[in-house]
């Protein structure tokens, strides 16, 4: 069996990933607070996860790996959408309104996902779902001596966790000194955290022994993860950036809640996300969600490609050079693939030890180049180079529509025609617009001594090219 190497940030080391149960490895990821759509951000630790659950499907078996992603449908955020709705005069009650807002978010979620070719994970709960079980963690707490209840609010007293801070490597008095935490007067101490608090009749509410009220965000990953995965299970994951406060408060709420389990046993984290070299950000006209990348044309396989050209704990810069790299590579693949059924195929085992190396997609793809070599001048291992791909969630059938081969006979001819002509005549009026036209077909043209080329390029649109 392929041993996997993972980086645990709990202990700051790569390690033997040793599953509590080969029958049945359990992951948690955190997921989307459903209240618009994904940036390209947002994008990347689904595709790493992903890229994770099929590794583990492939050593341990499909039926053998449980991968729970939860969505967040209880947010502040989601409340002002369906406040708004409200005050503009639909006559739905809030929590109609609050429905429809992520129903609708959730199914733009998936189509995204899906055209970035990520699987479902087996269980995808939401919040609201388990408001009855968060509730009763929360009791539990409470009789524990670990949270306590003041001004409708329910907080969780931080300093009753010993071992508070270590996943992100700070004392509890390092935190206050160096963030901004929210002051309120109902706090025992600064770092404790929201567990309930109240509801008036303008939010979504729930009755609890507290009064009627919503839970905190962090309480929500703690409770779905023990209903759905139990008290110990193999793999937590999520961005960086949730590193501190989130993921170090669920610790804390679980290992206090059941103090005879270990709750994750390995913690994973992606780094984050650039454009163009900067910080993602709507003041610096760079800010993109994945449809917005899926509407201009950049096919879901070709963003699944730049986001695993980068090993997943490295900050990661999306630009148009890399993706349109990406495209050409994913189309050379393709054509080679064409007519190949890796069903069953025992996927090159290269690349599935370089991927099981702290799941270093960037060197696995590398290593898929060499095999593409070895088998173009071979033409031996076709199957094996396709279900290797397969497992980063590349060359999926299916999915490769927009790489079919294109016919460009007829306007290369053309051009070159128009071309001949102007040489002569000094008059490259009708090359110029010809290549305009097919720059603006999404095709990329070459013209050197040697002739006119013409290659699909990002975001080709062959209906463009029925006018030429």
């Amino acid at each position: 069996m392929v041993t996997i190497r993972l980086h645990n940030s709990k202990t700051r080391r790569k390690e033997d990933f040793v599953p509590l149960n080969p029958g049945n490895v359990r992951m948690y990821v955190c997921g989307p607070t459903v209240y618009d759509r994904a940036h390209l951000g947002n994008g990347r630790p689904v595709v790493v996860f992903d890229t994770l659950f099929r590794l583990l499907r492939h050593v341990y078996g499909p039926d053998h790996v449980t991968y729970v992603r939860n969505f967040t449908d209880v947010d502040d955020k989601i409340n002002a959408t369906a406040q708004a709705r409200k005050a503009a005069g639909d006559p739905r009650s809030l929590e109609a309104l609050i429905r429809e807002r992520t129903e609708e978010t959730i199914g733009w979620y998936h189509a995204d996902m899906d055209a970035l070719g990520a699987l479902r994970p087996t269980q995808e709960p939401r919040a609201t779902e388990f408001i009855g079980a968060m509730i009763s963690m929360i009791e539990g707490l409470i009789a524990g001596g670990h949270a306590y209840e003041k001004a409708g609010h329910v907080l969780f007293r931080v300093r009753s966790y010993k071992d508070y801070g270590a996943l992100s490597g700070r004392s509890v008095d390092d935190m206050i000194a160096g963030a901004r935490v929210e002051v309120a007067p109902f706090k025992e101490d600064p770092m404790d955290f929201v567990l309930w608090k109240p509801s008036d009749a303008d939010l979504p509410g729930w009755e609890s022994p507290w009064g009627r009220g919503r839970p905190g965000w962090h309480i929500e990953c703690s409770a779905m993860s023990y209903e759905l995965l139990g008290a110990s299970f193999d793999i937590h994951g999520g961005g960086l950036d949730l590193q501190f406060p989130h993921h170090e408060n669920e610790i804390a709420q679980s290992c206090c809640a059941h103090p005879e389990a270990g709750f994750a046993q390995v913690w994973m984290h992606n780094e984050m996300l650039q454009v163009e070299g900067k910080k993602m950000s709507k003041s610096l006209g760079n800010f993109f969600t994945v449809r917005d990348l899926l509407d201009q044309g950049v096919p879901g396989e070709v963003i699944r490609f730049v986001y695993l050209s980068t090993h997943y704990r490295k900050p990661m810069d999306w630009t148009a050079e890399k993706a349109k790299e990406a495209e050409a590579t994913l189309r050379k693949w393709r054509a080679l693939v064409a007519d190949v059924d890796a069903e069953g195929a025992e996927p090159d085992h290269i690349v599935v030890a370089v991927l099981s190396d702290d799941l270093n997609t960037a060197g696995a793809i590398s290593a898929l180049h060499a095999v593409y070599q070895h088998v173009e001048h071979s033409g031996v291992g076709k199957a094996s180079f396709k279900a290797a791909a397969n497992i980063l969630g590349l060359l999926q059938d299916g999915m490769g529509a927009w790489a079919e081969p294109v016919d460009l006979a007829g306007p290369t001819m053309r051009l070159s025609e128009l071309r001949e002509v102007a040489m002569s005549t000094k008059d490259f009026a009708a090359v110029d617009a010809m290549k305009s036209a097919l720059t603006a077909a999404g095709v990329e043209v070459r013209m050197s001594k040697a002739g006119v080329v013409l290659l699909p390029g990002l975001g080709f649109d062959p209906e463009k090219l029925r006018g030429l």
